[in-house]
């Protein structure tokens, strides 16, 4: 057996003393665990352990549902289209999937509750990884536009500058706010030289003295290349005039040009990527992936994906503190800019708390064929395998497990076994829930479980005296020997009211009267009935004796079919109709009589 990749969580149970012995049962998607009676008075709780909590969650709700959208949008894209043309559509799509996580994340941190936390520091980690994932795999940036997109992937996730930045911006005195040169700075850690020459500008109005140092600054900070991918200059140019300019700042700095302030100096060194200065600014910087991009901005602003782990490794080792290991997230992300997607989802599987993120990302990149090479040793491909478990935990929730289904309907290998055996632990609470249940099954021809379900209703319609729904849930099962045990209670409730009920069902069976003699019967006396309000005498004779001649009839009925031919007996005979059919009706009657007479006999002796 294979060892673990960690140590499994320890899930206290409460009112669960040390030394009782303990039962358990498993479920689709969580155990139940009680307290058993060994030498020692029972305990009357229950205790549910559920592994995936979060789809308990009414917010995170609307992200399954949303991205359930997004998952069957793209199963629909063509295989056989050229790369160059899916690409777009692959990006696209991971980008729908990130704004919904955002959207979901925003609702969350909305509601101030301590219990919500946890999910918005789960989701923000998630969309961080999604996000890097989709630069450096889906979109897969070549050198260039890689440090640009890198960039933004930053921005977008250390925001916390442009709130300080409001804050000072809206201050009586913008350039005396106390965190003025922290926005500056921070400004210019992340490639924003724009705003950071707005900001400066404002420093350089209240020290006139100092106005040509500010404005041999702005000059540096708006002659800093950045590569354009839309446009005609190729990666070479522009790294020549990028090292121009390089060349230009460093002299700067040699010349003194910023001595006598300190914040300035500061500001060249950064734009030198002085490692030191770098790591002086950690607050401000927060993570090892900020200190890498900024890193590679400012000192290799070409670098290529098959570089990236060098940095990436070298970066995270001068950023932590040697004594402190690594979280989760630093690793999963360090995977990632080694270009191990392998590693990156399983290290995912074990720190996230549900399959949503693995599974979809996984789905992602097996359509961009990144996964081809790797294959479980169990039969099903890491794709269907992560879908399966995650499908399998929507089946234990009241409403989402019919997203699920879609989930099982995209996996081809295990996902119609998976389907049929979840189907049937769906609880059958309502009609309308089992006729949802049914059309599942009936759209994907699963007839074992649209007889199972149907007879299922059948018997709870029964027991219920509800022979109407019954019988109508047993023609839908074509079940032969249920239709005719309820067909049966009719004829019984008849003999006993005079009338039938439900006459809509009895009276539009159609072909489905012949799924069993009994209902045959019902079908047809239920027709001679109608005949005979309308006054159509003949029909009804003809076919009340093709009943009597047909025997199919139960013999608790026989007497109620000669009592219902006695009013035609004593009908006047008109034209049309045949004596001969008169007689041969006279005979029947004389001929059920004479049994009936012997058999009265038999009993009596």
């Amino acid at each position: 057996m294979e060892e673990v990749d960690v140590e499994p969580v320890v899930t206290k149970i409460p009112a669960v003393s040390d030394g009782k012995h303990m039962g358990f049962a498993w479920g689709p998607g969580d155990i139940l665990v009680y307290e058993t009676l060994h030498k020692a008075s029972g305990c009357s709780f229950i205790h549910e352990v559920r592994k995936d909590e979060d789809i308990y969650s009414p917010i995170l709700r609307k992200l399954f549902n949303e991205s359930h959208h997004i998952f069957v949008g793209l199963q629909t894209i063509r295989e056989d289209l050229p790369s160059k043309s899916r690409k777009p559509q692959f990006v696209s799509i991971s980008k729908n999937y990130r704004s919904v996580i955002r959207a979901c994340m925003e609702e969350l941190q909305q509601v101030a509750v301590c219990s919500v936390l946890s999910q918005v520091s789960i989701l923000l980690a998630i969309e961080l990884i999604w996000n890097l994932c989709e630069v450096l795999f889906i979109d897969a940036a070549p050198a260039g536009s890689l440090l640009l997109h890198l960039l933004d992937w930053v921005r977008l996730h250390k925001a916390d500058v442009d709130e300080k930045a409001r804050d000072v911006l809206q201050s009586d005195s913008p350039a005396e706010h106390r965190d003025y040169w922290d926005v500056v700075m921070s400004y210019v850690l992340q490639g924003r030289l724009d705003e950071a020459r707005q900001m400066l500008m404002k420093q350089a109005t209240l020290q006139p003295a100092a106005r040509n140092m500010y404005k041999v600054m702005d000059t540096l900070l708006s002659k800093m290349p950045f590569f354009n991918p839309s446009g005609t200059q190729t990666l070479t140019e522009f790294d020549v005039k990028w090292r121009h300019w390089h060349e230009e700042v460093d002299r700067c700095l040699q010349d003194n040009s910023f001595a006598s302030n300190k914040h300035l100096e500061i500001i060249c060194k950064l734009l030198l990527g002085d490692e030191d200065t770098l790591l002086e600014h950690k607050e401000l910087l927060g993570t090892w992936y900020h200190f890498l991009v900024t890193r590679l901005l400012f000192c290799h602003p070409t670098v290529k994906p098959a570089e990236l782990h060098y940095y990436a490794q070298s970066c995270m080792t001068m950023f932590l503190d040697s004594r402190s290991v690594p979280e989760p997230l630093d690793s999963i992300l360090l995977a990632a800019f080694e270009f191990d997607i392998h590693q990156v989802i399983k290290d995912c599987s074990i720190a996230l708390n549900n399959w949503w993120f693995v599974a979809h990302l996984t789905d992602l990149l097996d359509h961009c064929k990144l996964l081809q090479s790797h294959n479980l040793h169990f039969g099903s491909n890491l794709r269907e395998f992560l879908l399966l478990e995650y499908a399998a935990g929507l089946f234990t929730h009241h409403s989402l497990w019919q997203l699920a289904v879609d989930y099982f309907d995209h996996c081809p290998e295990f996902g119609r076994v998976y389907l049929e055996l979840q189907i049937e632990r769906v609880p059958l609470d309502t009609e309308r829930k089992a006729l949802k249940v049914l059309r599942i099954c009936e759209q994907r021809q699963m007839s074992e479980q649209v007889r199972s379900i149907c007879k299922i209703m059948a018997m709870r319609a029964l027991r219920n005296n509800r022979l109407g729904s019954a019988l109508s849930w047993s023609i839908r099962a074509k079940d032969a020997a249920f239709a005719t045990l309820i067909s049966e209670r009719f004829l019984q409730d008849y003999c006993t009211r005079g009338t039938f009920s439900d006459l809509d069902l009895i009276d539009n069976l159609g072909p489905a009267m012949l799924l069993s003699d009994r209902l045959t019967f019902l079908g047809k006396y239920r027709e001679f009935h109608k005949l005979y309000e309308e006054k159509r005498f003949t029909e009804a004779a003809k076919l009340l004796l093709s009943l009597m001649t047909a025997k199919i009839a139960p013999r608790s009925f026989w007497m109620t079919l000669l009592t219902d031919a006695l009013p035609l007996l004593e009908q006047k005979e008109e034209e049309d109709i045949e004596v001969t059919k008169v007689e041969l009706l006279r005979l029947a009657l004389a001929r059920n009589l004479a049994m009936a007479i012997v058999k009265e006999g038999t009993v009596g002796t």
